[in-house]
């Protein structure tokens, strides 16, 4: 056996690291990170070389003797030992839901293995809630150049069901229903939630709660383009324009 995972057990003490924030760093299971550092198991070539690499320790020495203290410090310990740099650094993965597999999800959403087999983006955010992305496909959250495109990524806080009545009217979400999967604002009525499209041409849809599978309250948005200034603000800008006018004349 190596003394590999001696050597990873010391940096990570020496860091100050939870062997979870250890093992995300180089995309490692918690439980792999484990065996290595009780030498019940020995890693793969391409682990050690991205470890060693990472800290500028030569392979050989990573492998071949127990490290010291200070031979550690010596090196280049890129791990921050601040807890809070360190939450940006470790980045958590989050599930997104492509359009190709919008009908799958539909039907294994409730389903562990399901959501672990879906590609993921991986983003400098809180890894302690639970976070799913969803690529807009049409333009329903759309008015006068503002709001969601097609392509665009939005990536949604889960919200349980005792927190519906909550949430704020009008919060942009996107909900899981038996048939669909909808981004709308979320509007509490006494007749049930309503979902409402920002488009004027889309009705209104109202379920209860009873009928929505899954809620995600929108946190994050990736715009494939340059999103142009909210209405709000072009108003503003108008009364501006028409004040100056007035002035002039």
């Amino acid at each position: 056996m190596s003394f590999f995972g001696r050597n990873i057990k010391k940096i990570r003490s020496l860091k100050l690291l939870s062997q979870q924030a250890f093992a995300e760093v180089f995309d490692l299971k918690r439980a792999t990170l484990g065996a290595y550092e009780e030498e019940r198991s020995e890693p793969k070539i391409d682990t050690i070389i991205k470890i060693a690499n990472y800290f500028s320790i030569p392979i050989d020495d990573l492998l071949t003797k127990e490290l010291t203290i200070n031979q550690l410090l010596k090196f280049n310990t890129n791990l921050t030992t601040d807890a809070g740099r360190m939450e940006v650094t470790v980045l958590t993965k989050v599930p997104i839901i492509l359009p190709e597999y919008v009908g799958d999800y539909l039907n294994h959403h409730s389903k562990k293995n399901f959501i672990a087999d879906l590609p993921v983006m991986s983003l400098p955010i809180n890894n302690e809630k639970i976070f799913r992305a969803y690529t807009i496909t049409d333009l329903e959250m759309a008015n006068q150049d503002v709001g969601f495109y097609p392509n665009d990524v939005v990536v949604g806080e889960l919200v349980p069901k005792s927190a519906y009545k909550k949430l704020n009217n009008r919060t942009p979400v996107f909900v899981i229903t038996d048939t669909d999967i909808l981004v709308r604002r979320f509007i509490t009525t006494d007749k049930g939630f309503v979902l409402r499209a920002d488009h004027k041409g889309i009705d209104d849809q109202i379920f209860n709660a009873k009928q929505i599978h899954e809620l995600w309250r929108i946190r994050y948005v990736f715009y494939k383009r340059i999103p142009e200034t909210s209405g709000e603000i072009s108003d503003q800008i108008n009364l501006l324009r028409m004040e100056i006018e007035k002035l002039k004349k």
